[in-house]
């Protein structure tokens, strides 16, 4: 992938800048509205209940986070952490206009050295993130360190379908039709183009799994949605 003489980290901090006004309405439309679904079920999985603290990592303009605050209830609390500012200020528009924001805040980090101690949170989540990172283990280990014993680190993203014939009509969906709604709808095709060969390069969902378990995670295992498009990736710290 070409990043234009800049790092990752650089390049897509200023990829998702330059696309957060419009991000949570052009995942709508490329999801054809299932990703609030999605994400419900990405709640479930992570097993968050109410009283718990709950970590989403990566977590742009905090729609995932916003779910969680409703599983965990005003007795738990929600930290919602990205390193881009943009998709921040979306996040934070979005929490006033929540029913109980009170139990969740957004911080500026790294996923890469996140701001935590060991056995902070009863379960880490990263929604659409884990492509994004430059060393996918290196972040995926910090969030392990951040969970308690016991506690989840799940993953809704991008995955790979297998279904013959479905699996050519998706890529070439996505390959032509999101940067042209992209263009259309925040001037911005590269960024949707970039959203497409991210996609691409992650590992499919049966390796991400493998992953898992060799950063240190137990029970690994993944679900499918919408056809192996999308999956939920999961472990549980030993």
């Amino acid at each position: 992938m070409d990043f234009a003489g800049k790092d990752k980290a650089t390049y897509v901090k200023e990829t998702f800048n330059s696309i957060a006004p419009r991000y949570d309405l052009m995942n709508t439309l490329m999801s054809l509205g299932m990703d609030k679904g999605w994400r419900r079920l990405a709640v479930q999985k992570v097993g968050a209940m109410p009283g718990m603290h709950i970590l989403d990592v990566c977590c742009g303009t905090g729609q995932l986070s916003l779910e969680l605050g409703n599983a965990v209830g005003s007795e738990g609390n929600v930290t919602g952490l990205d390193f881009s500012q943009k998709m921040l200020e979306v996040a934070e528009k979005s929490l006033q206009q929540a029913s109980n924001p009170a139990h969740i805040r957004f911080i500026q980090g790294n996923a890469m050295e996140l701001p935590f101690s060991d056995n902070s949170f009863d379960g880490v989540t990263v929604g659409w993130g884990l492509r994004n990172l430059p060393d996918l283990r290196l972040g995926l280990k910090e969030m392990i360190r951040t969970v308690k014993p016991g506690g989840k680190v799940v993953s809704l993203d991008m995955a790979k379908p297998s279904l013959l014939g479905f699996k050519q009509a998706y890529w070439l969906y996505f390959e032509k039709l999101i940067p042209l709604m992209g263009k259309v709808w925040t001037r911005k095709a590269s960024a949707y183009q970039y959203l497409h060969d991210s996609a691409r390069e992650f590992p499919a969902q049966e390796e991400l799994v493998r992953i898992f378990a060799e950063c240190g995670l137990k029970d690994t295992c993944f679900t499918n949605l919408a056809g192996g498009v999308v999956a939920i990736v999961s472990g549980k710290k030993p």
